[in-house]
């Protein structure tokens, strides 16, 4: 048999803050936000404010003018761009434009930088080990595994034993010619693609 079941106490009624509050000091003045507003207070509060939400009234020509533009075509779309850069004398600004607006003084002297044709350095490479030293293959396929992630000793042997291989791919400079210098030293050539 299942026990009787407490009754519970009854809640009571929320009760209004107390007058003495006020009574040192005052209500509280019309700028401040009294703490026991009801719902009556509120709405009328934001009854009398402005709403953002009304919809905002367009010219007819911007209206057709919004209509033209979003009918364009990519290609149209960047020589716009290209034509009210032009009329507006608007420069071209790089990644960062509050940088090149507090530095007037340096554009000039990039601009110079930019006539000269740049040379582009590689910056990923390509480690391919092709060949070995067979009296330091046991050298080899360590330095293998700790170079090639998720590689143990007998899939670093495999991989020494059936050459050219690519030991990393899209590797930074420093890097590949960190693993290079440590597979030659264990008995390899290493060619950086």
């Amino acid at each position: 048999m299942l026990p009787a079941a407490r009754a519970l106490p009854p809640r009571l009624p929320r009760r209004p803050p107390p007058a003495w509050r006020w009574a040192a000091a005052g209500p509280p003045a019309a700028g401040l936000r009294a703490l026991g507003t009801g719902r009556a207070r509120r709405s009328e509060a934001l009854a009398g404010a402005p709403l953002d939400t009304a919809a905002k009234e367009y010219s007819p020509k911007v209206r057709q003018l919004v209509r033209d533009i979003a009918g364009l075509t990519l290609l149209e779309v960047a020589d716009l761009n290209a034509l009210l850069k032009e009329t507006l004398k608007i420069p071209d600004v790089g990644v960062m434009p509050a940088a090149a607006s507090l530095l007037p003084a340096q554009a000039a002297p990039q601009e110079e930088e930019e006539e000269v044709p740049l040379k582009k350095e590689k910056t990923h490479f390509t480690v391919r080990l092709t060949e070995l030293n067979p009296a330091d293959k046991v050298k080899l396929i360590k330095e293998v595994k700790n170079f090639v992630p998720g590689v143990n000793l007998v899939q670093a042997k495999k991989l020494v034993e059936s050459l050219p291989q690519e030991i990393k791919a899209n590797a930074s400079k420093e890097e590949a010619e960190k693993i290079k210098a440590a597979l030659e030293a264990a008995g390899g050539t290493v060619v950086l693609e």
